[in-house]
């Protein structure tokens, strides 16, 4: 009987907020690699808050995920075949193969890792995707002086938690916001936040700026934009003159798609936003962390560094078994999720 493998589509394109229904669980025979190809036992997926922008057909700067083609993801796995010079069976790498037990590669967008280096996981977590967003997002577009005060949405997530550590390593005043008591706490006992805002206990957004002004009674000189909606609107009239704001990503809006939609009210916030804009002379940077790939070296070098001496902490969670990603993806777009989110495929033999 020919070896099974496990995959998970998309089956249908959402309209709001992702459900089952959207997704497929399929299994189909292991592939065989090619020639100039190899074929990747996945261990670890990543599952990530862009991943609800590629399930709808809508412009953007990346290709949708085709109706009935493999939901999209990065990943860690072990080469189980390899016909790739440079790639051997048994070496662990990371790449894009998606939500599945196994995946051809060609070795494009491949990197391989030492285990002895740091836990494979992070490979999609601190020290992958999430980890050089926070830091390209902060030091490239936040442009830190030690001194200055640091907001951070998702401040318990794979990336605002390592904004806020970069930025205490900076010198920075680093104020958090997060979505429950616990998380908060986790912010500022654990990962030495400053202080941190519970934006659900706080209610709207009127509410959460009056606790924002007393954890920021210096104002605002870098908001690293996570989330949009109510905390956007709460901090954007707090920004100090000549602040800035990397834009990372806006996952209040992600499954409702109009301007406003997630703020308190339903509020259209682009008035707002864009007055403050001028008057206080901000500057506002979106960024797709594939632009600065050429970044990662110095990214894994300071990070791991940090990593050794204790100065920068991380958790995730962890998903077990592939077909239980599509919960997990929709829990983690409301939330549900502390520290890095990650599914559990396959055993890693270096735990």
């Amino acid at each position: 009987m020919t070896a099974q493998m496990q995959r998970i589509v998309l089956a249908s394109r959402p309209k709001a907020a992702p459900q089952p229904e959207n997704f497929r669980f399929e299994t189909a025979p292991i592939p065989v690699p090619g020639a100039g190809q190899m074929l990747v036992r996945v261990i670890w997926l990543s599952l990530d808050p862009y991943m609800r922008g590629r399930m709808d057909d809508g412009a953007s700067y990346a290709q949708p995920v085709p109706i009935g083609g493999v939901m999209e993801g990065g990943a860690v796995g072990q080469i189980v075949a390899s016909n790739i010079g440079g790639f051997k069976v048994g070496e662990f790498v990371n790449g894009p193969f998606g939500w599945q037990s196994h995946a051809i590669s060609d070795g494009t967008k491949v990197r391989k890792l030492d285990p002895a280096l740091a836990p494979i996981s992070t490979a999609v977590g601190v020290l992958g995707m999430p980890g050089i967003t926070a830091f390209v997002g902060l030091n490239d577009h936040g442009r830190p002086k030690a001194g200055e005060t640091l907001v951070v949405s998702a401040a318990t997530g794979a990336v605002g938690s390592l904004v806020g550590q970069l930025g205490k390593a900076y010198g920075l005043r680093v104020v958090g916001v997060a979505g429950g008591a616990d998380k908060c706490a986790y912010a500022v006992e654990e990962l030495g936040f400053d202080a941190c805002l519970d934006h659900r206990a706080a209610g709207d957004a009127r509410a959460l700026r009056a606790q924002m002004t007393e954890a920021c009674p210096k104002g605002v000189d870098i908001y690293f934009e996570n989330v949009g909606g109510k905390t956007l609107e709460a901090v954007i009239p707090l920004m100090n003159v000549h602040g800035r704001i990397p834009i990372c990503g806006m996952i209040s809006w992600y499954n409702s798609g109009g301007l406003g939609a997630g703020a308190s009210e339903g509020a259209n916030l682009l008035p707002q936003v864009w007055r403050n804009i001028l008057v206080k002379r901000l500057s506002l940077r979106g960024f797709i962390i594939s632009d600065h790939y050429d970044r990662f070296p110095d990214f894994v070098k300071e990070v791991s560094g940090h990593i050794r001496d204790g100065r920068v902490k991380y958790r995730e969670s962890v998903a077990e078994g592939l077909a239980a990603a599509p919960e997990a993806f929709m829990k983690l777009l409301q939330g549900g999720n502390f520290g890095k989110q990650l599914v559990r495929i396959s055993d890693d033999p270096t735990r």
